[in-house]
């Protein structure tokens, strides 16, 4: 997975952190997590606000 695969990314954080508040949680805790998932592969800076935003919506959506 890399940056760009958000929705994979959401499935996957959904997976390994089903009991985790996703709504009011800090970017850099996302970060981790992201970095963190089996079969990410992507560097960890090339990350920005605006794409941890994006996989914080589509983790709740994929909660909802």
């Amino acid at each position: 997975m890399r940056w760009t695969d958000i929705r994979d990314i959401a499935i996957a954080l959904e997976d390994a952190h089903p009991d985790d508040d996703n709504v009011n949680l800090r970017f850099t805790d996302l970060h981790n997590w992201v970095c963190a998932l089996p079969g990410f592969d992507d560097d960890p800076g090339k990350s920005d606000e605006k794409t941890l935003e994006a996989i914080q919506m589509a983790w709740i959506d994929e909660r909802e």
